[in-house]
């Protein structure tokens, strides 16, 4: 049992991953905001699994807040901001998505290099899945790295989170007013960056931040 229960963590864990690099291929935003939400529903069963197999029910309660406020809330709130900031083209990048991908592959390739010799006398189950959590923390930092459209941005700032939460119920879980704060943390941010893009929109009519470059010094 033991060792199908550790199979199916690391299937999950393994699924977030593939999911975050479904997330750079997509050059659509409305794509990327349908990927977004399937990267947290992956991460809240990845979460309740390991709840079940830890015997830890204080991670149900982490699953339903990714489940609900990730999955649900964030992408919906995401889409209706987009359609108010009438963005409906392409998502622009710095460099082509092929070389995007082969980065994305690459950091994946670094994680378990760096993690798995790191963690030897860790859990069988926490080592695995902690070296699958930097894959997923690495390949939203490079999303917001790439990504010259600032909601995209977002949704890699999202995903770089996702893979925090995937990486602390792995190891044995976090207390849960940590999880509980961690939440509202990223609640808090949402609506400052939510602020944040529609005062861009106001201000400069565009939210890529290559063209933002043009106003740096701009005097009024």
């Amino acid at each position: 049992m033991h060792g199908f229960g550790f199979d199916v963590a690391h299937m999950l864990a393994g699924g977030l991953v593939l999911v975050s690099l479904a997330m750079l291929y997509q050059d659509r935003l409305y794509s990327l905001l349908n990927t977004l939400a399937l990267h947290a529903a992956v991460l809240a069963l990845s979460v309740a699994w390991q709840a079940d197999i830890q015997d830890a029910p204080h991670l149900y309660i982490t699953a339903a807040i990714a489940l609900g406020f990730k999955a649900v809330a964030v992408p919906m709130a995401l889409r209706r901001m987009v359609f108010r900031l009438g963005i409906h083209r392409e998502i622009e990048s710095v460099v082509g998505v092929g070389f995007t991908m082969l980065a994305g592959i690459g950091l994946i390739a670094l994680s378990l290099v760096v993690m798995l010799p790191a963690t030897t006398h860790a859990d069988p189950l926490a080592r695995e899945d902690i070296a699958l959590a930097l894959s997923v923390v690495l390949i939203g930092l490079l999303m917001m790295v790439v990504r010259r459209n600032a909601v995209s941005q977002v949704a890699g700032f999202m995903s770089l989170e996702n893979g925090i939460v995937l990486a602390a119920a792995g190891a044995q879980g976090m207390p849960l007013v940590v999880e509980i704060s961690v939440a509202f943390s990223v609640l808090i941010a949402f609506i400052v960056i939510g602020i944040f893009l529609f005062r861009i929109r106001e201000r400069f009519d565009t939210v890529d931040v290559q063209a933002l470059d043009r106003f740096r010094g701009e005097r009024r």
